[in-house]
């Protein structure tokens, strides 16, 4: 049986990105905790992170 890729919505991927810029945790442990890849944390971080310009500018 194939398996099917989860598509992970907006607030979700701010959530885990949030959670991740906190360092109370590793990245494994956030990865375990969420149920996803430690890259596609790091990869939801990183668009956090430049979009918080957008964001700013936009407010």
């Amino acid at each position: 049986m194939p398996q099917h890729r989860t598509r992970h919505n907006a607030e979700f991927k701010a959530k885990v990105a949030l959670a991740a810029l906190s360092k109370s945790k590793t990245l494994a442990e956030f990865a375990t905790e969420y149920r996803v890849h430690p890259t596609q944390i790091i990869r939801w971080k990183q668009e956090l992170t430049e979009n918080t310009t957008e964001l700013v500018r936009v407010v």
